[in-house]
């Protein structure tokens, strides 16, 4: 997916939401697990749900794996079920080098069809060179996570006063642009974030972080969005699991319209849609 079209397609469903398919088998409504494959069918409809309310979908590639084979089957008739103007992404953070990472990069893009991956850039560019070879695919380097151990290293200061987070964006603006990589900060990272997008003022964000996590959604989008957005805002548990009766499509289009709404309204006072 080119980078105009992520645009449009925030502009046309006044939406920057992303929806985290985290599904979990102890956490989906029990009527479901009667059925042949009980993770299909729901996210199919979670996706029935909210398909004209979001940007993006965000399956977490562990919740798939370690099904195994049954898993994988589910995550591969998820994408094939969601529609092609919605935003892939593998919520994977593979980070290795050499044909292993070549591997990953064809598990992902030609394998699954994602249009984006997150990876681990603590190996260095060597882990994201193979998945830039394909064109209009993404990479989304883990910049500035909301985990708190995470500041015992990505908030590591070197001799010249730089976090470590703030190298590694500077690094990588060496070999890729705005038009082949997101990076991911925390919806808790407040302060950090408009340090982030003075470094990068034309990428993307993905932020996690919101909803269960505690992140504000208008308060992370004031400090982060930039002149086309900018930002992707990804909740999955607030949403997915917001009801879990017979009724819980209903439930959870009720949530996911709540944050729709807010983003609305932020895009208007922005004079972005």
């Amino acid at each position: 997916m080119k980078f105009t079209e992520i645009v449009d397609e925030i502009k046309n469903k006044r939406s920057y939401l992303c929806i985290g398919l985290d599904s979990d088998l102890d956490k989906i409504p029990e009527y479901l697990k009667d059925m042949e494959d009980p993770i299909f069918e729901f996210n199919k409809r979670v996706i029935d749900a909210t398909k004209d309310l979001v940007i993006a979908y965000k399956p977490n590639i562990a919740f798939y794996e370690s099904m195994g084979p049954s898993g994988l089957s589910s995550l591969s008739k998820t994408l094939e079920y969601i529609p092609k103007n919605i935003f892939k992404i593998a919520d994977a953070k593979r980070g290795d080098i050499g044909n292993t990472s070549r591997m990953y990069a064809k598990t992902f893009f030609e394998t699954y069809n994602f249009d984006a991956v997150t990876l681990s850039p603590y190996m260095g560019e060597d882990t994201s060179k193979p998945f830039l070879e394909y064109d209009k695919k993404w990479i989304i380097l883990l910049t500035l996570t909301s985990n708190k151990s995470s500041t015992n290293i990505q908030h590591y200061t070197n001799s010249e006063n730089e976090k470590l987070y703030s190298h590694v964006i500077k690094d990588s603006l060496r070999w890729s642009d705005e038009m082949n990589t997101m990076y991911v900060v925390g919806a808790n990272r407040i302060d950090e974030i408009r340090e982030i997008r003075k470094i990068i003022p034309k990428n993307f964000i993905l932020i996690p972080g919101v909803g269960a996590q505690g992140g504000n959604l208008k308060e992370i989008s004031s400090h982060s969005m930039n002149n086309n957005c900018g930002i992707i805002v990804n909740v999955s548990r607030d949403i997915i699991y917001a009801d879990s009766s017979t009724s819980f499509e209903s439930n959870i289009r009720e949530k996911a319209l709540i944050y729709k709404n807010q983003m609305e309204l932020i895009l208007n006072e922005r004079g972005l849609i």
